[in-house]
């Protein structure tokens, strides 16, 4: 992984002492609330519905032991004794006082990490596939390329205050695990003709006016990544509407002026920006890349782990659900849920990521992961561990086997954190995975992805659930509407709304029925979810959501 430089260091220093003088400024009065608003979202810091909100970045979703036991220490000693992973795979502290932030960012400082650019109109934290350099499917890691564009877009002097906030993906694979199609650039490393290259994708986004991103450049090489890059946010900058915040995300700028008039200005701006770069990105590259050298993997059997496995049905029930194939026949790739049934989704606690921590220095090369879906991945593990790293989970509450399942749901904090929310989303997400845990069809089911948003701007990302719910406010009463057929992958689709929304008290009951609805018209255990959805059309779920409508019919 990439480790910061001099220059990294002085920088970070430099940007804290800055901050800790403007909460000193805004703690004695001299900065009103709103002077400090837009120096405090540079950093970071908001202010949500009950106190601030510390939001730090982890870059592609990647750290390491030490990293996380500094999260650790600072859930414990600034906060409340936990953190809140994200959808885009930062980690969210929910109670810090103003007065100790900037100790909090010297802190992350001292191991590489800060807040720069988690908030406010500019190039968010870079997401990544969260099993970049593991995964079995991919053509390259995506994270030299995820490290190169952090490093360009921090502090980049023309992107700091952008008409809304801009957010870029990167995938090494044609399997999408980064959602690349819904974000303001999306990013998938390929070859062509044994050329490495990019497809960029650009014009995705959520929140209100759900998009699809569309194709830009079929193939760039990779030489041209920066500059292509560059030339796209420059004419956003430019073209991007001010006067809206609802309408100034790229998304709108390429559905008003369409595709082709989008491209035609990028590659003009493009072919004025490429010469200029003279190739110091491309040995920036190269260094990065050096950098992020697979592990020297471990030899030996695997026989404790096919022992374990036929021995202990707990086990097998876990490494069925949670292990992914890995590049290495002998590692497995572990998704470590951090969703026990009746858990808030994303949070875990100081001891939880301490034991992680371990865990990863211990058994997994030192490397742990964030994912979107705000899981933790150990990307790295030789099978003769996996016994002992699933003990070890157990005695945490992180030994949960339901990745991919229904109660695997992602959830923003709703209105139980959120100054924006209009609805609760963490009681719905609890409620849901207890209720589907009792009736014990969990494995039943099998794969469905739910996704929960507080609010239409969308932090849950439920338009792509293949059940999305959103809360929302009718005349001070909590609503819930439900859309079927969305989907995150390479396949992405924004999902169809249901019909009427469900009151707090009926949700839970609308999705037993639709499950319901699913498990009665599959065509057979191996047919998904989502597969079902897109064979029968919305009909016969929206008759089990709405059954006083067929019976009002008859």
């Amino acid at each position: 992984m990439y480790q910061y430089n001099d220059f990294d260091r002085d920088f970070l220093a430099e940007r804290n002492a800055q901050f800790r003088a403007q909460v000193e400024r805004r703690i004695d009065g001299s900065l009103t609330e709103d002077e400090f608003k837009p120096l405090r979202l540079m950093n970071g810091l908001y202010l949500q519905l009950h106190a601030y909100m510390l939001r730090v970045a982890i870059p592609y979703g990647t750290l390491n032991g030490g990293q996380m036991d500094v999260l650790a220490d600072i859930a414990d000693k600034w906060d409340k004794g936990y953190g809140h992973f994200t959808t885009r795979q930062n980690i969210q502290y929910n109670w810090p006082k103003l007065k100790d932030v900037p100790d909090m960012l010297d802190v992350l400082g001292e191991v590489g990490m800060h807040a720069i650019q988690t908030s406010g109109n500019t190039i968010r934290n870079v997401t990544a596939d969260h099993f970049a350099g593991a995964a079995k499917d991919e053509v390259a890691d995506p994270r030299p390329t995820a490290e190169l564009l952090r490093q360009w877009s921090t502090d980049h002097p023309e992107f700091q205050f952008l008409p809304r906030k801009f957010k870029l993906a990167v995938t090494g694979s044609a399997n999408d695990r980064a959602v690349i199609k819904a974000h303001d650039i999306g990013i998938r490393l390929l070859t062509r003709d044994g050329a490495e290259g990019y497809q960029i994708i650009v014009g995705g986004g959520l929140g209100r006016t759900p998009m699809i991103g569309k194709v830009l450049r079929e193939f760039l090489p990779k030489a041209d990544l920066l500059p292509y890059c560059e030339a796209i946010v420059s004419v956003y900058n430019l073209l991007g509407r001010r006067d809206n915040k609802y309408k100034a995300r790229i998304k709108i700028t390429v559905h008003e002026n369409g595709i082709e008039t989008i491209r035609d200005l990028v590659e003009e701006r493009f072919a004025l920006l490429k010469p200029q770069f003279g190739g110091v990105d491309q040995k920036m590259l190269k260094d990065i890349e050096a950098q992020f050298a697979l592990p020297e993997f471990k030899t030996g059997s695997v026989a404790v782990f096919k022992d374990a496995y036929h021995s202990d049905p707990v086990f097998r029930s876990w490494a069925d659900t949670n292990l992914t194939a890995h590049k290495n026949d002998d590692y497995s790739i572990v998704s470590i849920s951090i969703k026990k049934h009746g858990a808030t989704p994303g949070d875990a606690t100081s001891a939880q990521m301490r034991e992680m921590a371990a865990i990863a220095r211990e058994f997994a090369h030192n490397e742990l992961r964030i994912s979107h879906e705000q899981n933790v991945i150990l990307p790295h593990v030789h099978k003769s561990h996996l016994p002992a790293i699933h003990a070890r989970l157990k005695a945490v509450d992180l030994a949960t086997a339901n990745i991919g399942k229904i109660s695997d749901i992602i959830a923003c904090p709703g209105m139980d954190y959120c100054a924006l929310a209009t609805a609760r989303s963490i009681p719905v997400a609890q409620q849901i995975a207890t209720r589907f845990d009792e009736l014990k069809l969990e494995h039943e089911i099998g794969d469905l992805k739910i996704k929960i948003s507080g609010c239409i701007n969308a932090c849950g990302h439920h338009h792509v659930g293949h059940i999305g719910i959103l809360g929302l406010d009718r005349a001070g009463v909590e609503n819930y509407q439900i859309t079927l057929g969305g989907d995150h992958t390479e396949t992405a689709a924004v999902g169809e709304r249901a019909g009427p929304g469900f009151a707090y008290d009926e949700i839970v009951p609308a999705i037993e029925r639709l499950v319901g609805a699913y498990l009665e018209n599959r065509e057979d255990e191996n047919e998904r979810f989502i597969d079902a959805y897109r064979r029968l059309g919305l009909a016969p779920f929206k008759a089990a959501l709405y059954p006083e409508v067929k019976a009002d019919a008859a």
